[in-house]
């Protein structure tokens, strides 16, 4: 039997008082209301509603050992991106990865991969797999459904998907961005419940009076945080928190709880921005995690005080798995699946034939995934269109890497701001194939193939040298543990403000100007996309 004893976060009835709380295989026993001499709080244990555990280039086991000293307990993970890669191999790896761990992790089925047939992926989960997944106890809803169109214009493959997750009664996750009206109303109807790519009030509250709850993100390169806190107390029960895509030395400095910190020193109530990141992913998820009640399972934490919010420890099933500053646990040891097949990509693969005045260019908006387009002349050469650094009109490149001989895309993008160098990933929502951008050819190239030569990683190309950090496992997470590749990353991140970027995240910027279903401009294999009108330019 064990004991806590503090001051007892109730955030159903929403009250605070002193109490003593005990514990027996791995559930609260009871809960008893005494004077106690104890000043510390208790509180339930914190959920993400919504993240990629792989955008922190981490594997499940290793990002949880980081998210447990910030309090999180569980989280609501879609394994998209590994999916794209690998497909259900991919799924089922992650699952078995955060089996090894107590953090609770709620994987979902990817309901988009890929997500568009305009791009070249991995992996194909068309909807009899999809229904398969569903019907499994280890998946709990339909992860996003970036596919709006494919919902509003009735697709038989997308209602078929819907309809199996609505038929195993899970929920079904949303991607809209920018959808009103009409449109909004039939992706609603359909069953859509959650939606995380909200940049402002009006479309949130849109959203909302359709019955869609909204996750207010904040991740490393999308943080609409500061747009849409005030939603918290309007609407306290269609709220919910999530990081969607944070890379490691920012889930090292804060997960859920950094979010909780920013809206009580934006005034936001105590009781409701608590329940953004308990009660309501656990009731919308149905999840099995303790709320602090009794009969519950034992999934809590307890903090100094309501001002600081610094977790002492983190107790899940009645383990301290975190306690004053050490995990109690170690990541696994993972095999390196992957799915890679790429040869070295040469100066005429990259070539840009001048055959119109002006080309399309991808405007780059920091801290957002939205993008707009212009019309633009880049620099002119022998009847060849390069990087203009001058205007910040750089070239921008992805290269499939899962055929060898497939020609690359070629586009221009605005906003990187280097003045020298390049950078290259194999993390590129969401096929993940290889995404480059850069002022001279030849350093795009030497980014390009050193992540080839990596099979899978991030790099950057500066004074005729390639620096990498490999990603061995799908090309998108490596066995590294989390403060390994954070300092890895944030040496890649600071050289590039040696180049010239004053971008937050200029990694993960790139790593979204592949992702086609968001507005306005984006770029794939295939070529440079009409996000608006659903074409190639």
């Amino acid at each position: 039997m064990k004991k806590y004893s503090g001051n007892i976060v109730d955030v159903y009835k929403k009250r605070i008082y002193k109490g003593e709380i005990t514990i027996s295989n791995g559930k609260i026993n009871d809960i008893i209301e005494k004077q106690v001499p104890e000043t510390q709080y208790i509180l339930p244990g914190l959920i993400n509603a919504h993240v990629h555990i792989e955008s922190s280039l981490l594997t499940p086991s290793a990002f949880a050992t980081i998210a447990v000293q910030h309090g999180t307990v569980a989280v609501v993970s879609d394994p998209h991106e590994i999916a794209n890669v690998l497909g259900v191999k991919g799924i089922d790896f992650m699952i078995n990865d955060g089996n090894k761990v107590p953090l609770k992790f709620f994987f979902g089925a990817p309901s988009c991969v890929p997500a568009t047939d305009l791009e070249s992926s991995g992996a194909v989960l068309d909807a009899k797999i999809i229904s398969q997944l569903l019907e499994r106890q280890d998946i709990h809803y339909l992860s996003e459904m970036m596919n709006y169109p494919g919902v509003i214009n009735d697709i038989q493959d997308i209602k078929e998907k819907l309809q199996a997750a609505i038929n195993n009664k899970k929920p079904i996750d949303g991607h809209a961005p920018g959808l009103t009206g009409k449109q909004l109303e039939k992706y609603a109807k359909a069953g859509i419940t959650t939606d995380h790519e909200c940049v402002s009030l009006k479309e949130a509250e849109e959203k909302i009076k359709a019955g869609i709850k909204i996750q207010i993100r904040e991740g490393s390169a999308a943080k609409n945080f500061d747009a849409l806190f005030p939603l918290i107390d309007k609407y306290p029960n269609m709220v919910m928190l999530c990081t969607d895509d944070s890379h490691p030395e920012d889930l090292i400095s804060g997960h859920i709880n950094s979010i909780i910190k920013k809206g009580l020193h934006n005034g936001v109530d105590f009781f409701n921005i608590l329940q953004t990141a308990t009660i309501n992913p656990k009731e919308h998820y149905n999840l099995n995690v303790g709320m602090l009640r009794k009969n519950d399972l034992a999934d809590f934490i307890i903090i100094d005080n309501l001002i600081n919010f610094n977790v002492q420890k983190t107790i899940i099933e009645g383990e301290e798995v975190f306690k004053f500053g050490k995990t109690a646990f170690r990541s696994a040891k993972s095999n390196e699946l992957n799915n890679f097949n790429r040869k070295p990509v040469n100066t005429s693969d990259i070539d840009f034939p001048a055959q119109t005045d002006a080309v399309p260019v991808i405007n780059i908006i920091d801290k957002e995934l939205l993008t707009t387009c212009s019309f633009e002349t880049p620099k002119l050469t022998k009847n060849s269109y390069f990087s203009d650094k001058k205007q910040d009109i750089l070239k921008i490149v992805v290269v499939n890497r899962y055929n060898p001989k497939t020609k690359p895309a070629v586009g221009f993008i605005k906003g990187l701001g280097f003045k020298k160098g390049a950078i290259c990933s194999s993390v590129a929502h969401d096929s993940h194939n290889l995404v480059a951008a850069g002022v001279t050819d030849k350093d795009i190239l030497s980014a390009i193939n050193k992540v080839i030569e990596m099979k899978g990683g991030i790099a950057l190309a500066k004074d005729n040298i390639a620096y990498g950090l490999q990603l061995e496992i799908a090309g998108l997470m490596t066995n590294m543990n989390g403060y390994e590749v954070a300092e890895k990353y944030k040496c890649l991140e600071e050289m590039t403000k040696t180049l010239g970027s004053k971008l937050q995240s200029p990694f993960m910027t790139l790593a979204f100007m592949t992702l086609l279903p968001i507005p306005e401009i984006k770029i794939s294999d295939k070529g440079v996309f009409d996000v608006v009108n659903q074409r190639y330019f």
